[in-house]
């Protein structure tokens, strides 16, 4: 494993780890969701399975995030976290070990952004894993509850503890959020995601849930899988729910044709 910083567009560092496969196979890039961080217990998951599979793993903190990279939390969009991530595949691109067509997978916001990455290059992405993905703006928006949005437009910051970092108080510009969040729906050229594509989220998933999964899923042209974890959250912790998600994840890799 090899851990570094790179330039995005705006100069800002960006940490990186590469765990670069002996005998590759292929390339992946693991993308976590908002304040989250690559070392997380779901984002490291992903990239097991993966490597498990000979399959080179790139993960990274995107700015803005509660990670190693530049940026602030409060300064966190879907545009930063997209940002982020053409400008890893690009650096990417420069190394010995890239090959395309690669594959993607986040959670949540970094969900998002990899199935905007594959529908705007799906020539690109060999498979994608979009879980607990934010499938359009105006639905988060409209999945959080009324009275704290209330509370979040009249004081203009989303404040809340950090589950993942115990003691860490997330504090989000809500406006600029939303605003940005705003622009961004998967659905109407979801026509674009003909690689297979695997869906996964947890039955109990307030912010990002099944049903809107299912709007998605049923848009989908191609090969595609939608897995619904019991009991589980938004974000995955419960080693139970972890190890399913693994499992899932290898039993789909060995679907996919490279």
């Amino acid at each position: 494993m090899i851990k570094l910083f790179i330039k995005n567009r705006k100069d800002q560092k960006i940490s990186v780890i590469v765990e670069q496969n002996p005998n590759q196979k292929g390339l992946a890039f693991v993308m976590h969701g908002l304040g989250g961080f690559k070392e997380q217990p779901h984002i490291a998951t992903f990239a097991e399975a993966f490597f498990e599979k000979g399959v080179t793993v790139v993960r990274f903190d995107t700015t803005n995030t509660l990670g190693e990279s530049d940026g602030s939390y409060e300064n966190a969009t879907i545009t930063s976290y997209y940002e982020d991530l053409e400008d890893v595949i690009k650096w990417a691109s420069t190394q010995a070990w890239y090959q395309e067509p690669f594959a993607l997978s986040g959670h949540s916001l970094g969900g998002v952004s990899t199935a905007l990455y594959a529908e705007n290059y799906p020539k690109k992405v060999l498979a994608l894993a979009p879980i607990s993905s934010v499938i359009s703006g105006q639905l988060i928006y409209d999945t959080e509850p009324k009275e704290r949005v209330a509370e979040w437009n009249k004081t203009g910051w989303k404040i809340s503890p950090s589950a993942s970092k115990p003691g860490v108080m997330k504090k989000l510009n809500w406006h600029q959020f939303v605003d940005d969040s705003r622009k961004y729906n998967l659905l109407p050229r979801a026509d674009k995601l003909t690689m297979p594509v695997l869906l996964i989220v947890g039955s109990k998933d307030g912010g990002t849930p099944e049903r809107h999964q299912k709007m998605l899923f049923e848009r989908l042209p191609g090969q595609k899988e939608l897995h619904v974890i019991e009991g589980a959250p938004h974000t995955f912790r419960d080693p139970k729910h972890l190890a399913e998600i693994k499992g899932t994840f290898l039993q789909w890799l060995d679907t996919i044709k490279t």
